[in-house]
């Protein structure tokens, strides 16, 4: 197994040449304003679509709502946060889900931001108070979730349970090759939508075949975290890590406001398992 991962050389290289372009200050900038361009075009879109302007079957395809040009630049940019998602596996399980935390908020408002296509324009409410509802309850959700983003970042201290150099080398490179997979996965899901979306008219459900791969990526990455730290420590806080992640994920199937509810209950979960690992930690890590 060793002499395999090693091998693998040339793989978490290129692993690691992606994640340096992804993160580096000059793509963020370029895909910031790629995002406004696109936002900035879906309203001139949405607007020529309302004066029938658009020839088929781009009429059939572009909204009629303003307010969706918004739905689709939070879109990209939790698309954005997908992919740093998918990087930060090669890194610690406290900083992935770290991450993840960022990622529910994002989708919290994401789904504030959809309520607003079920207002008429210009906005009136009237007597349509359930969308209002739903916005509050939304954004109230992302504002509880960030708050326990501070808090995580403040108690949630990275517990070393792999002492020898080696043995950390090669956890690291692992997860990296399972990055590398999950991003060409998320990739090869995205042509895929992307076609069933503009060629065949199909409406896909890109972010629940992503989260339900993460699923499956998140067993796979405690099954390879036991291999090299088998202590019960490690395996519990593990795998509590992933059964937090896990209920953040099914909160994006469930209806307002139980989406919400069950994010908040994941985020008080994964901060209670964070401190008792830490206020309960071994005495000696464990290698």
């Amino acid at each position: 197994m060793p002499q395999l991962i090693d091998r693998m050389q040339p793989l978490t290289d290129a692993f690691d040449w992606l994640h340096q372009f992804w993160e580096s200050p000059t793509s963020q900038k370029r895909m910031a304003f790629l995002t406004l361009i696109i936002y900035l075009v879906g309203m001139i879109g949405i607007e020529m679509n309302r004066q029938g302007w658009l020839p088929e079957p781009w009429a059939h395809l572009a909204p009629t709502n303003h307010f969706d040009a918004i739905q689709l630049a939070f879109t990209l940019i939790l698309i954005m946060e997908v992919i740093s998602l998918i990087f930060s596996i090669s890194s610690s399980f406290s900083r992935a889900v770290g991450k993840q935390f960022e990622i529910l908020a994002l989708i919290l408002l994401r789904n504030a931001f959809k309520e607003l296509s079920h207002l008429p324009e210009p906005i009136s409410i009237g007597t349509a108070i359930e969308p209002v509802v739903h916005i509050a309850t939304s954004a109230s959700g992302a504002l509880i979730i960030f708050v326990a983003l501070g808090i995580y970042n403040r108690i949630g201290g990275s517990l070393r349970f792999l002492q020898a150099p080696e043995l950390r080398m090669r956890f690291v490179m692992s997860k990296k090759l399972l990055a590398l997979l999950l991003f060409c996965v998320f990739v090869g899901i995205g042509i895929r939508d992307a076609y069933l979306h503009f060629m065949l008219g199909q409406t896909p459900r890109f972010f629940e075949t992503i989260y339900t791969v993460l699923v499956f990526a998140d067993i796979a990455l405690v099954l390879i975290s036991q291999r090299y730290m088998p202590s019960f420590h490690a395996v519990f806080r593990n795998s509590g890590f992933v059964i937090g992640t896990l209920l953040m994920r099914l909160s994006l199937s469930a209806t307002a406001p139980w989406d919400t509810a069950i994010s908040i209950f994941a985020a008080v979960y994964v901060l209670a398992l964070t401190w008792t690992t830490s206020h309960f930690a071994p005495d000696k890590p464990s290698s």
